[in-house]
């Protein structure tokens, strides 16, 4: 997100650490300066880059058309407690809220550039399809079409931790000043901009005033989104339009090309999610209990250890979805922050679930659902053999251990590159 828009999962039954998300890098200023947690500028300097192909299209004017996806029948019984979910479920919830026009004129190079997002959500060892979940309910919630539950793919890569260079922060991306102007808490050490909770209900409220001011239009929004809207009301008004009814295939000028591409994003990322659910691999590996999250109090827990334990669940895993109370420590009374967090039988079944299956593979190879069963109390291995894909970030998110610490062992830097068949030490006082 740019102006006064925006600048610019855990625990899955057999999955879930939110995995390493390569930053930002779709946003004008992003583009510029790759997205990082707040931790440190580290943990992201690694992540594997997308290529993109080249290729153009320009964004059809949307019309309903949700029936590209295969509609097979979702396995509900193997979602287990009521707030538990299959994973088909979640995608079959954003196939069918989508506004968007058919897939014919998609822009193939974000096509390609995107090509991971599907995999991301089908990988068991990513909390990402849980968050995601999570925004897709409150996007539907809201009213709105579920594209704009597809924007932090582009704003952030769906990191709730990750920071531009350029001063946008979070999931979707605020710049400070229309984070206040959105309600979001900026007070002392605590930046709301990186609470899913507040960031994704600032988002949410910003964008059906968007979506309200456009006549519905999706693609008209996401560029006021992109833009600003004081610069799209004014491109439309040029063209002699009204903004409730403008068609933006007569607009020829007052519209960014980088705005447009936005919306081109967008529409390409939604073809792959149904492109997706036509492959019975992908359907495979979606069909799997997802925890539903939801805000919840703290009550009169001090920290976030404290909170977590008394439910089962590893603490560390909940920083990740709370970067914003990333020191550990909890204010009580009237300002205690809430946590995102599974639904109470949601954390019940994960953890009794992890712990009965604690010698399957899926855990073995260090899954979310492996994690809350151990809570914390599995032995870290001593080092950490670097495969494909492999990031510092999505090591140290497997192994419990901070990026400092594993960049301090290894004499890595943020410029490091990470290479298949490098050996990292893990702990110093082992062989």
């Amino acid at each position: 997100m740019k102006t006064l828009r925006f600048a610019p999962l855990l625990l899955c039954l057999g999955a879930l650490p939110l995995k390493a998300t390569p930053p930002a890098d779709d946003n004008p200023q992003a583009d510029m300066a790759a997205a990082t947690p707040a931790a440190t500028a580290a943990e992201a300097a690694l992540e594997p880059v997308v290529p993109a192909s080249e290729s153009m299209a320009t964004a059809a004017v949307p019309v309903a058309e949700n029936t590209d996806a295969a509609a097979q029948p979702v396995n509900n019984a193997a979602a287990g407690a009521p707030d538990m979910r299959n994973g088909l479920e979640i995608h079959q919830q954003l196939l069918d809220n989508l506004s968007g026009s058919g897939c014919e004129a998609a822009n193939m190079r974000w096509r390609s550039h995107y090509a991971r997002a599907p995999q991301r959500l089908a990988n068991p060892d990513d909390e990402l399809l849980a968050l995601f979940g999570y925004v897709v309910d409150e996007i539907v919630k809201a009213g709105l079409p579920s594209e704009y539950a597809l924007i932090p793919f582009i704003e952030s890569r769906y990191n709730p931790a990750a920071r531009s260079g350029a001063g946008p922060a979070g999931m979707w991306q605020f710049i400070a000043t229309t984070a206040r102007n959105q309600g979001i808490t900026m007070s002392g050490s605590y930046d709301g901009r990186y609470s899913v909770i507040e960031s994704t209900r600032a988002a949410v409220r910003y964008l059906q005033n968007l979506h309200k001011m456009f006549g519905g239009n999706w693609q008209l929004a996401m560029m006021g989104y992109n833009a600003g809207e004081y610069r799209i009301l004014g491109a439309i008004r040029q063209s002699g339009q009204s903004p409730r009814n403008a068609d933006l295939g007569k607009i020829n000028s007052g519209i960014p090309a980088i705005s447009r591409a936005y919306v081109e994003k967008l529409h390409a990322i939604s073809c792959l999610m149904k492109q997706a659910g036509r492959q019975a691999d992908w359907r495979a590996r979606l069909d799997r209990p997802v925890p539903r999250l939801v805000a919840t109090e703290t009550g009169s827990a001090t920290s976030m250890q404290q909170w977590a334990q008394t439910r089962a669940l590893n603490p560390a895993m909940l920083a990740r979805l709370n970067p914003a109370l990333a020191s550990g420590a909890l204010r009580t009374g009237n300002h205690a922050p809430q946590l995102l967090a599974p639904a109470a039988s949601s954390a019940a079944t994960v953890a009794a679930t992890a712990r009965r299956a604690l010698t399957s593979s899926v855990i073995a190879s260090g899954s979310a659902a492996g994690q809350l069963a151990s809570n914390g109390q599995r032995a870290r291995p001593a080092t950490h053999t670097v495969k494909h894909g492999d990031s510092l970030w999505s090591i140290t998110r497997r192994h419990g251990i901070s990026t400092t610490e594993l960049m301090r062992l290894n004499g890595l830097r943020p410029t490091s590159t990470l290479r298949p068949g490098m050996v990292l030490k893990l702990d110093e006082t082992r062989p």
